[in-house]
């Protein structure tokens, strides 16, 4: 079973969005590749892996192989499990020193995402990001 995020990275979805001429095509985009992401388990869909300050229910569930940080996500909502697509997609199979690294806020300006997003989902957004940083964060 091949995770998300490890075949399509943040370079690609960089490439793939400055194709498209509005933001209406590009929600689309990000609403398909949310619909890429597996939904989770009923068992995994606890407190524990509920990402608090997002609008919509949201789960992220982490992993750690052979020194990588692996997440799975879900959400109740399209438009937020394409944003965790989005996400998962600068993260998913990195080391936690390069999660710890990577430039999310530059990748975010990249997209031109937060502009196109209502605060609560912007929040949404910064919250799931601060969650996965605060796992690689633990093991660094």
């Amino acid at each position: 079973m091949s995770q998300f995020g490890t075949e399509i990275t943040s370079d690609d979805i960089v490439d793939t969005l400055s194709f498209f001429d509005t933001w209406e095509d590009r929600y689309k985009y990000i609403i398909d590749l949310g619909r890429e992401l597996p939904a989770l388990d009923e068992a995994q869909r606890t407190d524990e892996h509920i990402v608090r300050g997002c609008q919509s229910q949201v789960w992220l569930v982490s992993r750690e192989k052979d020194g990588r940080l692996y997440f799975d996500a879900d959400s109740d909502a399209f438009i937020v499990k394409g944003l965790l697509a989005v996400v998962l997609a600068a993260y998913n199979g990195k080391t936690p020193q390069d999660i710890m690294d990577f430039d999310i806020e530059g990748y975010f300006a990249e997209l031109n995402l937060l502009k196109h997003l209502s605060m609560t989902r912007g929040n949404g957004l910064k919250a799931m990001v601060k969650r996965v940083q605060q796992t690689a964060e633990a093991l660094v």
